[in-house]
């Protein structure tokens, strides 16, 4: 976790003053990233040596190990500057270690993906999302990355693709919402009552859930959804400059008179779009790997990742 905030704080500025007095080396003149290793003094990676090695070896005390294998995971007896210390009460600090634990899950990853895009691709991550200025104010350009756009795909500037993508974007969220809805409603209110299939037989409580349903929808259903895919798609020009190149395909749930209230609900709309379209891959990938549906996991009983 302190590395995590420690890769990504220099961007938003760096210390002012010298880091070595003695050798005339500013903050400002360490590099960001794995290359900041190369430019620290000896003394510098001395101490942080040291300051390891103190953690390791300096604050467990005299506890014994039948202490450290009845007591709870990294306690070091010390408490951490107060906030899990003895005097919190129990719950609440069985809950913060609880989240401790998985914020430091989360830094993990996303330490090592930084480390491998800076090796890979030869920049940190951060500074790679800096958009060109043309879109810096567009739809979309939300707290706390700002507009994110690792792969570049922004980078010639055009306003006509930037439009094509926001389009497709808006459409496969706006899929992934109802994708996500589908796979976790049927977990939590059960099955529509009668029949899929009347001529075949086929009841809606005989579809399983997730991607076993794949294999149970007969022809038809299948040829009803792409028939209706087609005219969602064709029903409408959807060439630059239209209304539905910007995603407006007449279907105005979310609109109001005040301005700054319809773009509050249209911003609204892409994120929870970016979140389900992360959603639906997620519960695809573990449905096909393991075999098991969010539901029979306990994903929506507030599970630890852990149980996972």
């Amino acid at each position: 976790m302190m590395a995590t905030i420690g890769y990504i704080a220099p961007f938003y500025g760096t210390l002012p003053g010298d880091l070595s007095p003695s050798k005339g080396i500013h903050f400002a003149d360490i590099p960001m990233g794995v290359q900041a290793a190369t430019k620290i003094p000896s003394g510098g990676l001395l101490q942080i040596f040291l300051s390891a090695a103190l953690i390791e070896f300096g604050l467990g005390g005299d506890r014994g190990i039948e202490e450290w294998k009845s007591g709870p995971a990294g306690d070091y007896g010390k408490g951490f500057l107060g906030m899990f210390g003895p005097v919190m009460d129990p719950e609440k600090k069985q809950r913060s270690l609880n989240a401790e634990i998985a914020n430091g899950r989360l830094a993990m990853v996303a330490i090592t993906g930084m480390v491998l895009q800076e090796g890979v691709a030869g920049g940190t991550g951060i500074e790679m999302w800096v958009p060109p200025a043309a879109f810096e104010s567009e739809l979309g350009v939300q707290d706390p990355v700002g507009f994110w756009d690792p792969a570049g795909f922004t980078a010639d500037g055009s306003t006509e693709n930037f439009a094509r993508r926001r389009q497709t974007e808006l459409k496969h969220g706006r899929v992934s919402m109802l994708a996500t809805m589908g796979y976790i409603t049927p977990e939590i209110t059960g099955k529509l009552p009668g029949y899929l299939s009347p001529s075949a037989g086929l009841k809606f409580a005989d579809v399983p859930n997730g991607l076993g349903a794949i294999s149970k929808v007969p022809a038809a259903g299948w040829a009803q959804i792409v028939a209706y895919g087609a005219f969602c798609e064709l029903s409408q020009d959807q060439s630059a400059g239209t209304a539905a190149a910007a995603g407006d395909f007449g279907f105005k749930v979310l609109t109001s008179s005040d301005a700054a209230e319809k773009q509050k609900k249209l911003a609204a709309e892409i994120a929870n779009g970016r979140l389900a379209m992360m959603a639906i891959i997620g519960m695809f990938f573990q449905d096909g790997l393991t075999g098991s549906r969010v539901g029979r996991l306990g994903a929506l009983h507030g599970l630890p990742l852990a149980r996972l």
